[in-house]
């Protein structure tokens, strides 16, 4: 008989819908994936393994003996606030791809600024027929802030495509053809050397608010943000001062305090800031569900638990 994995998760109907579909069809021979709202209490207390899509952590709790749960998505901050430290494992969905998938998106998005995209489409929306002066990549800045792999790996495709590059993280790092900063001095110094600065790096308790006015007040007049990590890394009231009063140019957004980012945020009207629905790294149904079937495949086998979340860091 096959074991019964069940599948926890809140997110909108027709998102839960096309796991509910794809996942069975991924783990056919493997396991039964079942909703958490149609588990027996038997089921509930035999699950090891759970696959969660934006769960609600009393439901994961209510799984007694979980050994570890895959997430399907990458962020899985709420889960290790709201689970109990001594709780199941936590592993998050890795896709071998991302570090690619994202890198193309921030130079992608780093080209919309470095060519003046924002500017052009207000001067459309006006009526104004007005070049401006391009600089060459040689003569721009780009900072990665966070060099995980995903942040190597765009600090290395910025280099490649000709732009200066700074990369800092918390603890020390060496990229080569990179120049890495860390600490508190190092995270100023890129701030205030950067045209760019890309936003790469978890949230944890430590990176919660780091960017807030002392260090925006320190950008080059003229620089712009980059936000593909986490929302609340960013004080939001902070960047908009930055915006309207500071030094700051210009933001791109994809991630934000509350998703999805509510009509009231000033965010949405805001002239100097380009608003992305959290799309810049997305993983496709039919890789994740490999990628799960494959993590849940080897655990049933040989009992492997992918690796996990490390709770002291967050990531």
């Amino acid at each position: 008989m096959r074991p019964v994995v069940p599948f926890v998760s809140s997110a909108s109907p027709d998102e839960r819908q096309t796991w509910r579909a794809a996942l069975p069809q991924a783990l056919d021979g493997i396991a039964a994936v079942k909703p958490f709202e149609d588990l027996t209490e038997e089921e509930r207390t035999a699950a090891r393994v759970a696959i969660v899509a934006n769960p609600d952590p009393a439901n994961v709790a209510a799984l007694p003996n979980l050994v570890w749960v895959q997430s399907l998505w990458a962020g899985v901050e709420r889960l290790m606030s709201e689970l109990p430290a001594d709780g199941p494992q936590i592993v998050r969905l890795t896709d071998p791809q991302m570090a690619e998938t994202m890198s193309e998106a921030v130079l992608a998005w780093t080209l919309y600024l470095h060519r003046a995209m924002p500017r052009y489409m207000a001067q459309q929306r006006q009526k104004i027929w007005q070049d401006h002066e391009l600089k060459s990549p040689q003569e721009r800045t780009v900072g990665v802030l966070g060099l995980g792999k995903l942040g190597a790996a765009s600090a290395l495709r910025m280099k490649a495509n000709g732009f200066n590059v700074l990369g800092w993280s918390r603890s020390k790092k060496t990229i080569e053809g990179i120049v890495c900063r860390h600490g508190r001095d190092g995270l100023l110094e890129v701030l205030g050397q950067s045209d760019f600065i890309v936003l790469l790096m978890p949230l944890t308790d430590e990176t919660r608010g780091l960017i807030g006015q002392d260090e925006l007040s320190v950008c080059k007049k003229g620089a712009s943000v980059i936000n593909f990590a986490r929302g609340p890394i960013i004080d939001t009231a902070a960047l908009i001062n930055a915006l309207d009063n500071g030094p700051l140019d210009h933001a791109v957004l994809d991630v934000f305090d509350e998703e999805p980012l509510p009509p009231s945020s000033p965010l949405w009207d805001h002239d100097k800031v380009t608003v992305l629905p959290h799309i810049t790294a997305p993983t496709g149904i039919s890789t994740t569900s490999r990628i799960v079937a494959d993590n849940i495949g080897r655990y049933f086998e040989d009992g492997t638990v992918p690796p996990a979340v490390d709770r002291e860091r967050g990531y």
